[in-house]
Parts: structure tokens; sequence; C-alpha cells
């Protein structure tokens, strides 16, 4: 396949532990009463406890290695799967590690925070800004110290990592009946996730519908978060020099299930996150999975699905963060 010998070509780092297996959620199903619900286990890619992110960096920081770069600056919410898995990747590979973190610094590291600490991550507390708007003073920083630093965008979503997500989806084609699919729940945060899916089912002619479920609110830079989607599907078939062009519409996202905003725990998490725990022994995280898979469940209990036809979760990590709404939980 030509697409896939272009990504063949890009330098690219062994991070995660691939393919993730599928699985049927057999007890959920029945207890939903159909159809039958898939799930991809990017839960378990391995690295630094697993995610999808890894997919992403696995582009990303062969980028900044075959650049000869020493560091690596990113930014995110204080319990960001992405940073977490930078910290551990760049450990990995021998990188410094600069993470920017939104908030004050808190009384006790728990969860995601704690294991960027183990990864020997350099943490800064950036307060209101948790989408990289100081990483250029701390580049600056690092350029003066003598480094040669890597910057990664929030959530690792640029077109180096959007490849992460077409190789993805091809690994799934290899894995399930395509043909018997009707659709792929995810959640959609940073949008690299979204647009690699898009453009792997494009490159497969595949027919399945791709429901990204909106986390957060916010806009960065005046624009709607359907916007960057687009934008990036676009910017990274024009990077591998795919005959694709994409509109809005084909960027289904739905904004239904934000709750009181992103990071806030609510009913629909819990009860998501406990649904799936005590039927499969799976457990979701309460700022992305937990509100995706709520939405998924909601979608099958209303009847709009065909039942004659598979759906299929992808589970794109971020347990650890549990331990930090501990309290919220139980």
């Amino acid at each position: 396949m030509q697409q896939y010998s272009i990504l063949q070509q890009l330098p690219k780092a062994k991070l995660g532990y691939l393919p993730t297996p599928v699985i049927k959620l057999e007890n959920l199903t029945r207890i939903l009463g159909g159809p039958d619900i898939l799930m991809k286990r990017d839960d378990l890619t391995g690295l630094a406890l697993g995610g999808n992110k890894t997919r992403k960096l696995e582009y990303i920081l062969g980028d900044a290695v075959a650049k000869g770069c020493d560091c690596v600056v990113t930014a995110g919410a204080q319990q960001s799967n992405h940073c977490r898995q930078t910290a551990g990747a760049a450990a990995k590979l021998g990188l410094h590690c600069h993470l920017l973190l939104g908030g004050d610094k808190p009384n006790e590291a728990r969860g995601n925070l704690l294991l960027d600490s183990l990864f020997g991550a350099h943490i800064h507390f950036t307060k209101e800004n948790r989408k990289g708007e100081d990483i250029p003073n701390v580049v600056e920083g690092l350029k003066l110290a003598g480094h040669t630093p890597y910057v990664i965008p929030y959530g690792g979503s640029n077109d180096l990592g959007a490849c992460g997500f077409i190789e993805a989806g091809l690994e799934l084609s290899k894995q399930i009946d395509m043909e018997n699919l009707s659709q792929v729940f995810f959640a959609s945060s940073s949008g690299g996730t979204h647009a690699g899916l898009m453009i792997a089912k494009s490159i497969l002619n595949q027919n399945h519908s791709l429901t990204g479920i909106q986390i957060d609110k916010a806009e960065l830079a005046g624009k709607t978060f359907k916007q960057e989607v687009l934008e990036l599907a676009n910017a990274t078939a024009s990077f591998l020099n795919l005959d694709l062009a994409y509109t809005a519409q084909e960027v289904v996202l739905d904004n239904h299930y934000l709750g009181e905003g992103y990071g806030v725990l609510s009913a629909q998490e819990r009860e998501a996150i406990q649904l799936l725990a005590t039927t499969e022994g799976i457990l979701l995280d309460p700022v992305y999975t937990g509100r995706a898979f709520a939405a998924m469940v909601d979608k099958i209990k209303s009847g709009n699905l065909p039942r004659d036809k598979q759906v299929l979760f992808w589970h794109t990590g971020g347990t650890p963060s549990l331990f930090a709404y501990s309290a919220m939980l139980v």
C-alpha cells in the first residue's frame, strides 16, 4: 500500500507494544441488548502505563531524535496523559523533558503528576495556561543554556502525531471485519486521533462512521474545535502528498456530553466508569474515556444504532488519573 510506504519513510521511535488487541465486551453487550460492542485497547500500548499518545510520540520523537534535539517541551493539564507519556518516552530515549502544566503546584502529586516526576520530567506550573501559551519562554531559556529543544504541540496533535493514528486505523482494519462495523466512538480533545482515523478511513475506502466525542469546550486561537480537526486532517493529508481534501461536514463531532467542562467529573462519567469496571473489569479515566464511553452507552440505550452491526469504542487510556479523582469516584 503506497500510503503505508510513505509512513514507513518517516523517522520513528519504537515506543509502544503494538498492535493493541481488540476485544468484545460480551457482558455489556448482553446487558444493553446489543449491538455487539468491541473495544480497541490502546490503554495497553505499554509505555508509561499506556495510552493513545504513544502512537503519536513514535513519529514526533522520531523526528526529534533525527534532528539532534536533546530535550522536549510540551504542555497540558496537571493530569495530562499526553504529558505523562511524553515524560516516559523522553526517559526511554535519553531526552530531557520539560512539562508546562496548568494550575499551581499541589501539596501532593497524584495520578499522572506523580508519574511525570518519577520519569524525571522538569515540571513548570503555569496557572491558567495549560495549552502551551508559555512554551516560547521556556524554549528561549533552554536555548540560552545550550540545549536544542523540540516543541511538541498540545496533545501531540500535529501532522506527525496524526500519522500515528493513520497507522492505527490501518492496524484496526487487519483485526476485524470492517464491513460489519457501523460506528467508531472515541474521545476527541486535541484532534490528532480524530484526523488520523479520518485519513485511514479514506485510504481504505471504508463506510463506517467516525464519531468523536468532544471533551473540552475551550477554543484555541479563536477557532472552534471542529475547525482545528478539519485543518489538521487536511494538513496531514498534504504533508503525506495524499489526494484528499476534507470539508467541515466530514468531521463528525458530538458536543452534547461536555457536562460542566474539561476535567470536571459528573454523574455521566462516574456511572460509565463504574459500569465498565463492574461488567468487564476494565477501567476508564475520569476526563476522556469516561465521558466518551458514557456518550456511546447513551446512544446505544436510545436505540439510534443499528443492532445488526458492531460498534467499536477506542479506549485511548488515561487510567492513572483515576487516582487523582478518588474522592469523587467512591
